[in-house]
């Protein structure tokens, strides 16, 4: 495994990324993601299959992210190629395969602010360390007394499942699959992107003895998100013919999105 230095947010980073998290952090509000998940958890927009959605990702480049301008199908790729040849557990493997697809959401008109990013919990104290915590000054949940203290609406250790995080990919994914995948891969799905917690170490005092144990499964999963993207593009017919039997192990011909 690589250990160069990506997630560069600094001067390295693409152009895209910090305009981007200026949108998320000043519209990302507790009420936002509440009726993010009313529109979208209904999962009533689409019905199709792992591939045909992974095919609506196929020119799609995340403007969030500040190491690599491939499209999501190919990075996908790359990271389900990265845990096998890792000889990590099937289930890794096909939560490597699919757990960037709620991307869709920018097919269903939501924009990448929405949908892309590292995500973060509502409803409580804006962590310093969250990536580009500096643009959080415009968020109007800056004005509500009651979401200023560390653990702001909830309780102490409530676990991660009973905390709004911001809206986004992770979070719509999650309810999209989670008839399909075991507990292991569904977490990974659900908090991949949530690195205030599993890179830098916050919010602890909203964790359960559940999430404490699963840090270091976050951690191993992203090194292999991370450090498996490469500027060459992966041979995606190959991949996909060494991946279809996994796909149809898991997963039905058609899945509501």
């Amino acid at each position: 495994m690589e250990t160069k230095r990506l997630r560069d947010y600094g001067d390295g980073a693409r152009a895209t990324v910090r305009p981007l998290y200026e949108e998320n952090h000043r519209r990302q509000t507790l009420a936002f993601v509440r009726a993010k998940k009313e529109e979208y958890l209904g999962l009533d927009h689409a019905r199709m299959s792992i591939w045909d959605a992974m095919a609506l990702l196929d020119e799609l480049v995340d403007d969030s992210d500040p190491d690599t301008e491939l499209g999501q199908t190919e990075h996908l790729l790359q990271t389900a190629e990265s845990l096998r040849r890792a000889r990590q557990p099937e289930w890794m493997i096909v939560a490597g395969l699919v757990h960037d697809l709620g991307k869709v959401l920018c097919h269903f008109g939501e924009p990448q602010w929405a949908v892309v990013g590292d995500t973060f919990p509502l409803g409580c104290r804006f962590s310093a360390r969250v990536v580009h915590a500096d643009l959080f000054d415009e968020n109007p949940d800056r004005r509500v007394t009651e979401y200023q203290s560390v653990l702001g609406i909830y309780e102490s250790q409530c676990g991660l499942d009973a905390v709004d995080m911001s809206w986004g990919h992770d979070e719509y994914l999650y309810h999209v699959l989670k008839e399909y995948l075991p507990e292991e891969a569904l977490y990974v799905v659900r908090y991949h992107s949530f690195y205030a917690a599993h890179d830098k170490g916050e919010y602890d005092h909203l964790m359960n003895d559940r999430d404490r144990g699963r840090m270091g499964l976050l951690r191993l999963f992203s090194r292999h998100d991370l450090y498996s993207k490469t500027d060459d593009p992966p041979d995606t017919d190959a991949l996909r013919a060494r991946y279809s039997g996994l796909i149809e192990r898991y997963f039905p011909d058609e899945l509501r999105w």
